[in-house]
């Protein structure tokens, strides 16, 4: 079976006043989507989301570039397949070749499921899972100087939907008030004898930690049973893990930027990460689950990042349900509508876990009106916040 063609659509929602969330200096104001279509000689269109942190625009930009080699190429011949080559690089946000590259090698995974007749996991591993745990990931509205109880109201609301594994952010800039790790701590310990017992709460850090600060956070939950903790440090200063790691037996995760399995070697090999977080919407499926290979042979689990909408939340279902290291999949709670609402079929997630049984490609169709409802909003997602210290 041969592609025909590929192409690209662009869709936003700006967020109400309500739903904008703020984690650091940084407000989100709207949502994006780029999804790349892959269509086949025989009519079949198989779909894959790319991460919209590089810019929309030049995503669709590089998938028509990349797909000049796929056009008449057959559908199961990868050497066609473009592969990221890692310029989603230390310290940046993202590329946004790679990108392209991402949802072009999910599009056409999901074109092979549904010519097949099967999931992608299956197709990955015939013997992979049917059913994925999914956790909640959010705790990013609450805001030091006005409300930060925000966090344990999301926290409620996430355990009453049916999750049991949650994770939180570290909320605003914490000089802005003079937060410590103490006190956050204690917030933490409010939002965990909401939950109730058996839930567990993960925290990301978003690289914003100083080495102190790591280890009185890590340890204090470490005590307290998290999961684990996310990104303590910018990913350019592998030495501050390391120290990080001789201070606690917390599981330490990231990697949720690299876009090629070359950037997770020195990672993996001098044991940085207990938890690596690729995302196929950055780097594909194909490339996903190579590194999660490789990180099975060196014992380190995978849980991928997968901080936008339902298509991407999909691809990395069927990645975790093939890989036997990946317990989990991380689910956005504060998307609106570009999450599930661009479903046909609505939302897959019942009581924290998505069943994969019987479904064909990633399991998702998109809403035939996606464009009409959902009009592409060109400009940033976020905007910088300015507070005076206190």
């Amino acid at each position: 079976m041969r592609i025909r063609s590929v192409r690209t659509t662009l869709a936003s929602r700006l967020h109400s006043t309500g739903e904008q969330w703020i984690t650091d200096r940084y407000r989100s104001i709207k949502a994006d989507l780029v999804v790349v279509a892959v269509e086949l000689e025989d009519g079949t269109v198989g779909i894959g989301e790319a991460s919209p942190y590089g810019i929309p625009a030049m995503i669709a930009d590089w998938v028509e570039w990349l797909s000049r080699d796929l056009i008449g190429a057959d559908l199961f011949n990868d050497r066609a397949v473009p592969r990221p080559n890692g310029t989603a690089t230390i310290g940046r946000v993202g590329s946004s070749h790679d990108f392209a590259a991402a949802g072009i090698d999910c599009a056409i995974w999901d074109a092979r499921g549904k010519i097949r007749g099967a999931s992608v996991a299956r197709l990955l591993n015939p013997d992979a899972d049917d059913r994925v745990k999914v956790y909640a990931s959010g705790g990013v509205r609450f805001d030091w100087r006005k409300d930060p109880n925000v966090l344990v109201e999301d926290v409620r609301d996430y355990v009453d939907a049916g999750y049991d594994t949650v994770k939180v952010r570290l909320g605003t800039a914490w000089r802005w008030d003079r937060v410590t790790p103490g006190r956050f701590l204690d917030l933490y310990d409010e939002a965990l004898a909401e939950a109730g017992p058996g839930v567990r709460i993960a925290v990301d850090a978003n690289c914003r930690l100083g080495l102190e600060e790591a280890i009185e956070l890590a340890r204090g939950l470490e005590s307290r049973g998290a999961p684990f903790l996310e990104e303590p440090f910018p990913n350019t200063d592998l030495a501050l893990y390391a120290e990080l790691k001789r201070h606690t037996f917390l599981p330490i995760s990231g990697g949720e930027s690299f876009s090629s399995h070359e950037q997770y070697r020195p990672w993996l090999e001098y044991g940085l990460l207990d938890i690596v977080q690729p995302d196929a919407g950055v780097m594909g499926i194909t490339e996903l689950c190579l590194v999660g290979r490789t990180a099975e042979s060196v014992g380190v689990q995978v849980i991928p990042h997968s901080w936008h909408n339902g298509l991407m939340a999909m691809a990395n279902a069927n990645a975790v349900a093939a890989l036997p290291n990946a317990p989990m999949v991380e689910e956005c709670m504060v998307q609106g509508p570009l999450k599930w609402g661009i479903a046909a079929a609505g939302s897959p997630v019942r009581e924290g876990s998505i069943d994969l049984s019987d479904r064909h490609g990633l399991g998702f169709e998109l809403i035939p009106d996606l464009e009409q409802r959902f009009p592409n909003i060109e400009g940033h997602y976020g905007v910088e916040v300015f507070r005076d210290e206190r």
